[in-house]
């Protein structure tokens, strides 16, 4: 039985074999990801990180492994795969195909093509970043700013179709507000009710690496097979490819191919579609066929609901934990932030209290929050919001405060007024005085008038969402 220690540096020089064979690109993509598992008797083991990996290495590189090792190790024997995610595992080992021949029936093949019987296995689901197991549907809190888009998710997530109704299904917001929360429960929730589905989650960021990886080593068939062939494309932060033209060339093509076949795509971004600077009109265009479905800001409701949700996990980890009722919904009232900032805070109240063995107080929360507590004593003023929104509508400031009535003005007033009230804790009769003198009642109809619009007009309620999120962060 060859050792350990012998067996990692026989794998270290097939490694390097396989790198000068088979070039950089498909290297990365299919050798490069897998790790000497274990050893049993005159068996190798090699562990990939999903079973879509482990069946096409077996299948197409399988037989050349099996030969470099033996050429190397004359105790082994033969090759098997397992497939070893984080902590889950799938420890059913995948035989070499006994009737394969090493790299098409030549050793030492510089390049190792698919078949036509081989573009489709039968049962594989390639996700290319372990996911979060904390990131699931039963972890996320619904609010009013989010239940669209977390209803969305559920939909396609459930969908018997390869697709479902909507294509794509567009998520964005701000930071830390759960799309990627979503993206995960997603992947989740799909593989788990399809077994077999082929389902890819990456970053915009890491799509754009391995395209360039792909182009630089001359391997492109690689990289298309590998995203053209799944059932569900999950893309995060999709902003990233803005002004990289070649990158959304290619997007572009991936787009119209899973679109075709039927594929589910779900992609998010810290922006509308329309909203994304430096990305061609023609993606813009088809980012919007399906539904777009904004996070907006987290409400007083929803921090809570995050608040409570993270200290119901906190306390399966700490029996002993004891936190007064007061104290979450002293930190969702002054720590207007996002559900990061709003765990961050409640780490650092369990690590105090569990270090230094004290309930988690009133008292001891304004104590241990004091500086996050401050930076968000910040208070935006009519003054800010005006500007801000004076610019989004490109409206001169004076404006504002003019008598003018004309509706190009009016209507950016009336919203002004509307995210006064619900930013500020000016009272109607200040605010009024801040509008050039208008009386309360004056206020009051602007108010509800945008209140009643934002519920028919998606496109108000987009504007008003985009100002918030400004404002906020």
């Amino acid at each position: 039985m060859i050792e350990r220690g012998d067996a990692e540096r026989t794998w270290d020089e097939i490694r390097d074999t396989f790198r000068s064979e088979i070039g950089e690109a498909s290297y990365q993509s299919w050798i490069g990801v897998l790790t000497l598992d274990s050893i049993e008797q005159d068996i190798v083991h090699l562990a990939a990180p999903n079973r879509f990996i482990c069946d096409r290495v077996s299948g197409r590189f399988g037989p050349r492994l099996q030969e470099l090792w033996k050429a190397r190790a004359s105790e082994v024997r033969s090759i098997g795969f397992v497939v070893r995610s984080g902590d889950d595992s799938v420890p059913t080992s995948i035989p070499v195909p006994a009737n394969a021949s090493p790299a098409n029936g030549k050793p030492g093949a510089p390049r190792l093509q698919l078949s036509a019987d081989d573009s489709e296995p039968a049962s594989h689901v390639p996700t290319s970043f372990t996911l979060d197991k904390r990131y699931r549907f039963d972890s996320f809190v619904v609010g009013q700013s989010n239940e669209l888009a977390n209803a969305a998710a559920r939909r396609v997530a459930e969908s018997d179709s390869p697709a479902a109704a909507f294509n794509p299904l567009f998520l964005y917001g701000g930071v830390g507000l759960g799309k990627t929360h979503l993206m995960h429960a997603i992947a989740w929730e799909a593989q788990e009710r399809k077994p077999g589905c082929r389902v890819l989650y990456l970053t915009a960021e890491k799509f754009m690496h391995r395209f360039v990886s792909a182009l630089r080593y001359k391997d492109t068939f690689a990289f298309k097979e590998e995203f053209r062939s799944v059932d569900l494309l999950l893309v995060d932060d999709f902003q990233f490819i803005a002004g990289k033209a070649s990158t959304q060339e290619e997007f572009f093509h991936t787009f119209n191919a899973l679109i075709d076949g039927n594929r589910q795509i779900v992609i998010s971004a810290d922006r509308s579609p329309n909203d994304l600077e430096d990305v061609e009109e023609r993606i813009k265009s088809r980012l919007n066929w399906g539904l777009v479905a904004d996070i907006g800001p987290t409400d007083y409701e929803l921090r809570l609901g995050i608040l409570q949700s993270k200290i119901e996990e906190a306390a399966a980890v700490h029996s002993d934990l004891k936190v007064e009722p007061k104290v979450l919904e002293f930190v969702a009232h002054r720590v207007s932030a996002n559900a990061r900032v709003l765990e961050g805070a409640l780490n650092r109240l369990v690590a105090h209290a569990t270090l230094v063995g004290r309930p988690v107080t009133l008292d001891m929360a304004h104590e241990t929050l004091g500086d996050l507590v401050r930076a968000f004593d910040r208070r935006l003023t009519i003054d800010e919001i005006q500007r801000k929104v004076a610019e989004h509508y490109n409206i001169r400031l004076s404006d504002m405060l003019s008598p003018r009535r004309a509706r190009v003005i009016a209507r950016p007033r009336q919203i002004a007024m509307f995210l006064c009230k619900e930013l500020t804790d000016k009272s109607l009769p200040d605010i009024g005085r801040k509008f050039g003198g208008r009386d309360h009642t004056t206020i009051m109809h602007g108010i509800k008038r945008i209140a009643q619009l934002s519920d028919e007009d998606a496109s108000l309620r987009e504007d008003i969402a985009v100002l918030r999120r400004s404002l906020e962060y």
